[in-house]
């Protein structure tokens, strides 16, 4: 991958995936909640909640199945990134790469850290993108 800003976002994007299944996890946990509840009452259709209950346990598994490997990835994927960045001879691009795409950072908060304008943060992240290019044409 030439690219190094898709290279570098693509943690950030998985991250965002992870998250948003453990929302979905969260949901459906509910759902098995409100039906475990209403078996509890002993409602006169029982067996269609306990089914429901138990397809929202299974897609939960599935959806925890999905997370494991999703963490075991974005794990691999951040070494990665970080010898990338590690290649970087300049250590404020180093640390303008990091706090982006490993910490997530915005733009504000790292130009707040740096003691930067945003705008002088642009400049330097665009250097930093050029430079990690080059270190990736060399793989």
């Amino acid at each position: 991958m030439k690219n190094s800003k898709e290279f570098l976002s693509k943690a950030y994007l998985i991250d965002k995936r992870i998250t948003s299944k453990i929302e979905q996890i969260l949901r459906l946990r509910e759902l098995a909640m409100k039906a475990n509840s209403v078996l509890s009452d002993m409602p006169p259709n029982a067996t269609r909640n306990f089914r429901k209950m138990e397809e929202a346990i299974t897609k939960m598994i599935d959806l925890e199945n999905e997370i494991s490997e999703d963490i075991n990835y974005l794990a691999d994927l951040k070494q990665k990134v970080v010898k990338a960045i590690k290649k970087i001879g300049n250590p404020e691009y180093q640390v303008i790469l990091e706090m982006r795409y490993l910490c997530f950072e915005s733009w504000e908060k790292i130009a707040v850290n740096m003691h930067y304008s945003v705008r002088h943060i642009f400049k330097l992240h665009g250097e930093a993108l050029n430079s990690c290019t080059k270190n990736l044409e060399l793989d």
